[in-house]
């Protein structure tokens, strides 16, 4: 399986952290609090170990579970330490509503965490469309977007070891359309599914 680094310590580190260690694969955590992260490894049990801030993270694939604001200082902060990884983004830029994105250019966070990642670095989109809670207990389609066929490869082995379908949309430019999806999300609880209890998914029509 794989071994994945988790940079974060909220709720959805946890969410992932768990299903991954059920998944067979191993983890560690890193937080700007280490107490944080040892306590949350702690949590977590067999398999999971806490990382310093700001090293080189063991894992293969470093899953960067922060707020959409955090996610580019934070890997320019760790830098050359992300060379040669696999870098999934799995955050939103909602506004204060979460009736929006916060940037107005055809961007997203996962492009601009691309232009401060190592060149040798691969940064995937995901995660994104679905909510911590369903994450945790479902068995959703999880949308993926990056520029690295072998990254996508990993990050889509990684998913599929989770019990979930990934579902690649294309390369990392179509990350702006995922975090315009996590806003539908937010539109369709609110308004047309009334409620939290659902995923996006992509359904085959025969022909």
């Amino acid at each position: 399986m794989s071994s994945i680094s988790i940079i974060g310590t909220g709720n959805m580190a946890a969410t992932i952290g768990a299903r991954a260690l059920t998944g067979g694969n191993t983890v560690q955590i890193m937080g700007r609090d280490h107490a944080k992260a040892t306590d949350l490894a702690k949590t977590l049990g067999s398999g999971a170990t806490a990382g310093e801030w700001g090293t080189a993270p063991a894992g293969d694939i470093v899953i960067v579970a922060l707020l959409a604001d955090g996610v580019v200082p934070t890997v320019a902060h760790f830098g050359d330490a992300l060379a040669g990884k696999v870098i999934v983004d799995i955050s939103n830029p909602f506004n204060a509503t979460a009736d929006d994105l916060t940037h107005r250019e055809v961007t997203s966070i996962a492009q601009e965490a691309a232009k401060v990642a190592p060149a040798d670095a691969s940064v995937v989109k995901g995660f994104n469309t679905v909510f911590r809670h369903v994450l945790e207990n479902g068995r959703p389609d999880v949308f993926i977007a990056g520029d690295d066929a072998q990254a996508k490869a990993g990050v889509e082995a990684f998913i599929t070891s989770l019990g979930m379908r990934p579902m690649d949309v294309g390369d990392l430019e179509m990350a702006h359309w995922l975090e315009g999806a996590g806003l539908l999300t937010m539109g369709l609880a609110r308004h047309g599914v009334g409620g939290w209890d659902f995923a996006l998914g992509v359904t085959a029509i025969p022909a």
